[in-house]
């Protein structure tokens, strides 16, 4: 068939059909993954949407917007920052005891996935208060205590206001423990036979500073294998896993996704190369449907009556 004539085929088809034809040239922009939740930039492996991130975190962060909330099995806890170059989030337990106020004591619960990937880091100390003389942290397993930086229980509820209180109902200085996440995942807080727990960020930064002045929270340090999604941010895309089959995906622009990066050449979940031009596209749709026959009548061929009257 003479290139003029597909052309003319393809101007004529445009005329007849015009919704058609705009639906198949037009794309949604639209990213299927949000990139923020208030001030909070979320990035691999993170995902506040269902297939976006890591499958290893899924369900893991929900947003309700303006705060970021890190979901575990014994509670909602506030993101309060995400720093991916050190590969740490920090979040904070709004019914916690801190310095400042005494709340009800619970347990910190997390998922097995959970603390296989994004463990409570090194660096951040269970403080475990008011435990009786019996709790297994000062008798048999006295040595999951350790010095922080010479802190001492007689200090912990001399400064604190809210943990005052523990000194004047006894008369004395009750017993406390300083003491890892691996403690607290393991025996609970009936078990430790202690009445509250605080928890506080960076080790290192207490030495010296008063408990009025520590940072209290939880750092989470996570840790999950290169599945190539630089290779999948570079071209445009948002690394994320199909939502039935749990594989990964690279997210694109548009209604196809790649395996691993988006753009020319690339392959969908399917299997179906995309980069094929629009042009391309329009054209083996007019021959499809048209059945061979023309728009336009070459010399003594039928005219565009005849195609109209065909359909």
């Amino acid at each position: 068939m003479d290139s003029s004539v597909i052309l003319n085929q393809m101007f004529l088809y445009v005329l007849l059909f015009p919704s058609l034809a705009t639906s198949l040239l037009t794309t949604t922009t639209t990213t299927p993954c949000r990139s923020f939740c208030g001030t909070i930039p979320i990035n691999y492996p993170f995902g506040i949407d269902d297939g976006c991130g890591a499958i290893q975190l899924r369900h893991t962060l929900n947003c309700t917007s303006p705060d970021l909330f890190f979901l575990t099995p014994s509670g909602s806890y506030k993101v309060q920052h995400i720093d991916y170059l050190k590969s740490t989030l920090t979040i904070y337990d709004p019914s916690m005891s801190t310095c400042s106020i005494l709340q009800p004591h619970h347990d910190f619960l997390m998922t097995d996935i959970q603390t296989a990937v994004i463990p409570p880091s090194s660096d951040t100390v269970f403080a475990l208060l008011n435990c009786s003389v019996d709790s297994p942290v000062l008798n048999h397993y006295r040595s999951l205590c350790f010095n922080v930086s010479s802190h001492s229980c007689d200090e912990l509820y001399a400064s604190c206001n809210a943990f005052r209180v523990f000194r004047l109902l006894t008369n004395s200085t009750p017993p406390c423990c300083f003491t890892g996440y691996d403690t607290v995942r393991y025996m609970s807080m009936n078990i430790l036979d202690c009445s509250h727990y605080t928890t506080v960020v960076d080790a290192d930064g207490m030495r010296g500073v008063s408990p009025l002045d520590w940072v209290y929270g939880i750092k989470l340090s996570y840790g999950l294998p290169d599945r190539g999604c630089d290779r999948c941010s570079a071209s445009g895309g948002t690394c994320g896993f199909d939502t039935e089959t749990e594989g990964m995906l690279c997210l694109c622009s548009g209604s196809s996704n790649g395996t691993r990066q988006c753009g020319a050449g690339s392959f969908t979940a399917g299997g179906v190369r995309r980069g094929c031009s629009m042009l391309t596209l329009f054209i083996g749709f007019t021959l499809s449907i048209g059945g061979g026959f023309m728009l336009l009548r070459p010399a003594g061929g039928p005219g565009v009556s005849s195609f109209i009257g065909s359909l």
